[in-house]
C-alpha cells in the first residue's frame, strides 16, 4: 500500500500541498483528479523522490519509502521524459537495465510491453518519428518494462485515441487485478476515470476535498432525481406535487428533482394518470457532476 500523509509543500507564497493525505492499497486504481494547478503532479512527485516535502511522509508497505523502494515503482510524466534520437526497443533495455534488469530479462521485458502495446512494430524507429500517441505508449512502456510494485501516472491517456485509450485501460486494469499493482493516476478524462477506478481523489486548492468510491461519493452527495417519459401528457404534469422541480427537460424524457420527502412511487401514479409511462427510473450523478459540485465550478 502507498501512503501519502500529511503532505505540505510551498513554492515561495504558493502553498501547493496543504495537508494531502490518502492511500492506494494493492490492487486498486485510484483516479487522482483534480482543476489545473491543483497539486496533482506535485504530490506525485513527492511520492517518487523527484520533490522534498516541506512536512509529511510517503511509505510504502508501512515503511518509509528510500531510493531502493523507488526502484521498484514505474512513473509516468506528463511531459515526455524519453531520449527523441534513441530507437524504441533501445531505450527500453536501457531503462530496464536502470532499475536493475541484467540485459537478457531487460530485452525480454522490452520486447514483451511492446508487444503489450501495440508498438512491437515500431521497435527500431526513433522515438520522434513516432506519433504522439504511440509517443505514449512507449512512455508508458517505460513505466511497465521493470515490472514495477506500484504505477504512478500523470495523465497517462493525454495524446491517445479511443483504441489506445482501451488498450492502456486493459493493461492498467490487469496490473492491478492479476498482479495486484497499485495504480494512481491523474487525468481530466472523469467519464473515464469513473468507468477504471476503483475508488478516487478530488483535490483542489492543494487540499483534498473529497475522497472514497464513486458509489459512495455519490451517496454522500447525489440528489433525489428521476428520469420520466410520459406520452401523451401535457407540460408541467407533476406540477400538482409539492418538493418536485424540473431540473431538465430533453428527448428522453422530463428529470424531476424530488425533495426528502416527496414519495417517488407518488410521482409515478401521476405520471400514470398524465399518460403512458414509457420511462421512470432514477438518474445517478457522474463523476464530472460530482467534482463540479465540490471544487464548485
Amino acid at each position: 500500500m502507498l501512503e501519502l500523509t500529511g503532505l505540505r509543500r510551498t513554492f515561495g507564497d504558493l502553498v501547493a500541498l496543504d495537508d494531502v493525505s490518502f492511500t492506494v492499497p494493492e490492487g486498486t486504481i485510484v483516479g487522482f483528479v483534480g482543476p489545473n494547478g491543483a497539486g496533482k503532479t506535485t504530490a506525485m512527485r513527492i511520492a517518487l523522490g523527484v520533490l522534498t516535502p516541506d512536512a509529511g511522509e510517503v511509505r510504502w508497505r508501512g515503511e518509509p519509502v528510500d531510493a531502493q523502494m523507488r526502484r521498484r515503482f514505474g512513473y509516468m510524466p506528463e511531459e515526455r521524459g524519453l531520449y527523441p534520437r534513441m530507437r524504441v526497443l533501445d531505450q527500453l533495455v536501457y531503462l530496464a537495465r536502470l532499475h536493475g534488469l541484467a540485459r537478457s530479462d531487460a530485452r525480454r521485458r522490452a520486447e514483451q510491453t511492446i508487444e503489450v502495446l501495440g508498438v512491437a512494430d515500431r521497435a527500431k524507429d526513433r522515438v520522434e518519428a513516432l506519433s504522439l500517441g504511440n509517443q505514449q505508449r512507449v512512455q508508458l512502456a517505460s513505466a511497465l518494462v521493470h515490472e514495477p510494485d506500484l504505477l504512478v501516472l500523470d495523465e497517462p491517456f493525454s495524446g491517445l485515441d479511443p483504441v489506445g485509450v482501451d488498450v492502456l485501460s486493459g493493461v492498467l486494469r490487469r496490473q492491478a487485478t492479476n498482479h495486484g499493482v497499485p495504480v494512481v493516476f491523474s487525468s481530466h478524462q472523469l467519464e473515464l476515470v469513473e468507468r477504471l477506478c476503483d475508488a478516487v481523489v478530488l483535490i483542489d486548492g492543494g487540499r483534498i476535498v473529497a475522497q472514497g468510491t464513486i458509489d459512495g461519493l455519490r451517496a454522500r452527495r447525489e440528489r433525489r432525481r428521476f428520469l420520466v417519459k410520459v406520452r401523451g401528457a401535457g407540460d408541467g404534469w407533476y406540477d400538482s406535487i409539492p418538493g418536485v422541480e424540473l431540473t431538465e427537460a430533453t428527448a428522453d424524457g422530463v428529470v424531476l428533482e424530488l425533495a426528502d420527502d416527496v414519495d417517488e412511487q407518488r410521482v409515478l401514479d401521476l405520471a400514470r394518470a398524465s399518460g403512458d409511462v414509457e420511462r421512470f427510473g432514477p438518474v445517478r450523478a457522474t463523476l464530472a457532476e460530482l467534482f463540479r459540485e465540490v471544487v464548485g465550478a
